[in-house]
């Protein structure tokens, strides 16, 4: 990398208060997590867009929350990488970061981030389809599929953004408002084609924020984007975490130590 490039962007995030996250498949393939789509998409003869609609579910929940149960297995081992982990150690850094993710497997949390917004979902939550109360559901493999609101004894279905389905507004305006505040926007391992998501760093660089891409190809974002640091988040990230962490304690700065 860069080493002119790292110090500008170090430079520039020691002075920041507030910082915006975007992320997307990218960092959480890194810890392992299938993306479910396109050659991961397959289970049976099924594939994940004809499954993860609220027509198949309407149709037949026993089905559509078995390929759910079996991809809540196949997430529930995987741990947090290095970049999941400088983005949570950078509460103790920043007065205000936030994490907007395109991700549904929680791993966010799980590295200890605490402000996430969500915007397609969680595996790990389930939805009353009667009351719309939301719950997490840990368990896997479920007890009983389709599984059931022990309230009301209606459906659950998975809190998760289908296919046709619009997000929550108020998230999404939640999203925007992060993005248009913020210092330093970045996106990382995000395609920025999938809408409205792909506009938020546009969003941010527009209201004047510091826009930074880290992916392994370049994007639609790239050319827009004021730094395009090529490579995983898991190496590039902890990288940028040393040199920041260097650069505030050379100005006097009491810092804790990494992740």
């Amino acid at each position: 990398m860069n080493d002119d490039k790292l110090d500008s962007l170090t430079e520039v995030l020691a002075g920041a208060r507030r910082i915006a996250v975007l992320t997307g498949a990218g960092i959480s393939a890194e810890s392992g997590v299938p993306t479910f789509r396109g050659k991961d998409g397959l289970w049976r003869q099924y594939r994940a867009e004809t499954l993860a609609t609220p027509e198949a579910f309407e149709r037949d929940p026993t089905l559509v929350w078995q390929w759910y149960d079996w991809r809540r297995g196949l997430i529930a081992p995987v741990v947090p990488n290095p970049g999941h982990r400088v983005l949570a150690a950078w509460q103790d850094l920043f007065e205000d970061i936030a994490v907007i993710t395109q991700n549904v497997d929680g791993l966010h949390e799980k590295a200890g981030s605490r402000n996430v917004v969500e915007l397609h979902g969680n595996i790990w939550k389930v939805r009353c389809t009667r009351e719309g109360t939301v719950s997490e559901s840990l368990l896997t493999p479920l007890p009983e599929i389709p599984p059931r609101c022990p309230d009301c004894g209606a459906l659950l279905r998975p809190h998760i953004v289908w296919f046709g389905e619009a997000l929550d507004a108020s998230l999404l305006e939640r999203a925007f408002a992060l993005s248009e505040t913020c210092q330093v926007m970045f996106a990382v391992g995000t395609s920025a084609v999938v809408q409205p998501a792909a506009s938020l760093p546009c969003a941010a660089g527009r209201a004047g924020a510091k826009v930074v891409e880290i992916n392994l190809e370049p994007t639609p974002l790239t050319r827009s984007a004021d730094i395009f640091l090529r490579g995983k988040a898991g190496d590039i990230l902890p990288l940028i975490d040393r040199r920041l962490r260097e650069n505030m304690r050379a100005g006097g700065r009491d810092v804790p130590p990494g992740p």
